[in-house]
């Protein structure tokens, strides 16, 4: 069996335990999560700050696809992040969708999608370009 990291909030470093994304689902075709969008996640315009958007498709793509190589003792690192944000007025609970595009030995492209949880309005989506690198020793 391979190796895999816990991916609970309380073992978590503070970066991602304060973003507070939540894992429903990882699988290597698919990331589902929720978190409850708050003030802690907004800018001085009591907007939801962009790059809270741009962490959430980088950690729910980077889980994904390093779910996908871990059975070869890799996992995957960003090298591309494209978010774009249409809904910045936003708390409360959303809900992420994480799928790959593309995926070979060497690099995986993967979509993510930021929506409301109540309406399922789409807030934000992003993707990002993936390198599969050797696990650190």
């Amino acid at each position: 069996m391979e190796a895999f990291p816990t991916l609970e909030l309380e073992s978590a470093s503070r970066f991602v335990a304060e973003l507070g994304l939540t894992f429903d689902t990882v699988s290597p075709d698919r990331v589902t999560g929720h978190l409850d969008i708050g003030t802690q996640h907004h800018d001085a315009w009591n907007a939801v700050h962009n790059g809270v958007y741009c962490t959430v498709v980088e950690r729910a793509a980077s889980v994904g696809a390093s779910r996908a190589v871990a059975h070869l003792g890799q996992f995957a690192v960003g090298t591309g992040n494209a978010t774009d944000s249409f809904v910045r007025d936003v708390t409360g609970p959303v809900r992420v969708d994480a799928r790959p595009v593309f995926q070979d030995a060497d690099q995986q492209l993967w979509e993510v999608t930021i929506t409301s949880a109540g309406m399922s309005a789409l807030l934000a989506r992003g993707q990002l370009w993936l390198q599969n690198v050797p696990l650190r020793r």
